[in-house]
């Protein structure tokens, strides 16, 4: 497995995403190259057009692949993680609906597999922020276990500090994502007592969990990643860090060894 040879595929099919998309399918359960290309979509996969095509050949002309590949070997080794495949394709530029604010780069992570979207402007060190805060993800579902949906608002806030707060610990605040600074700390104490405190319970597959996660509608944006990152940093300026045990830590323990408290 490893990095996947997603730019053969895109040589030959890079205006039909949808049929790139039906390589894809052996690797998500149920769903056809349609089901699965709106489900990418959702976090950045491209959309043929001119930027998505000058991406594409900036990522050739970079060698974005023997990168990644490099990159993702050195940290399944250091950190003894899963191996997975990778898929890397341009980033949807337009804004679209994916999750993060970041329109250079994006990706999303499941237990066995990894996507990575990337625009021209996405430099060596970037690509490898990017992949510690994916992989991170995929070491601690991997070490968690359990149905992803059953997760509760608590566990997806904590799995995104812990992820950021390992790209700065491998890659230097400078390659922080915007959200780990979007807000003071009095800004943050006052997002967590309002809006989030009161609803750590609630699941990922109700709606209110990403409402919460990512800032929809009427709450601040990105409140539970933001949130996340400072509670990650409050915990590790109290403990000694450990990436490997960061894996596996209890969200809960976490959180009350924290100045934000739940009991």
């Amino acid at each position: 497995m490893g990095i996947i040879a997603t730019d053969q595929w895109m040589q030959k099919e890079f205006d039909q995403p949808r049929k790139v998309c039906e390589r894809l399918t052996p690797y998500f359960k149920k769903q056809n190259g349609n089901e699965v290309y709106r489900e990418l979509m959702l976090f950045g996969m491209y959309k043929p057009s001119m930027a998505s095509w000058v991406a594409f050949n900036q990522m050739l002309d970079d060698q974005t692949w023997s990168k990644m590949d490099k990159i993702y070997h050195s940290y399944k080794a250091k950190w003894e993680g899963p191996e997975i495949p990778v898929f890397l394709f341009p980033i949807d530029q337009s804004g679209g609906l994916f999750r993060k604010a970041d329109r250079s780069k994006s990706g999303v992570s499941f237990s066995n597999k990894m996507f990575l979207f990337l625009s021209s402007e996405v430099d060596e060190k970037e690509l490898e922020a990017l992949f510690v805060h994916e992989y991170h993800h995929v070491c601690r579902l991997n070490q968690l276990k359990g149905n992803v949906q059953e997760y509760s608002l608590l566990d997806s806030i904590i799995i995104e500090g812990l992820a950021e707060y390992a790209v700065l610990k491998n890659c230097g605040k400078d390659y922080l994502a915007d959200w780990c600074t979007m807000y003071t700390g009095k800004q943050i104490d006052q997002i967590w007592g309002r809006f989030l405190k009161d609803h750590l319970s609630i699941k990922k597959k109700e709606k209110l969990h990403d409402d919460l996660l990512y800032g929809n509608g009427r709450f601040p944006h990105l409140a539970g990643y933001a949130a996340g990152f400072s509670i990650v940093q409050d915990y590790y300026q109290k403990h000694s860090y450990s990436t490997k045990k960061s894996f596996s830590l209890s969200a809960r323990k976490l959180i009350n060894e924290t100045n934000y408290k739940m009991e």
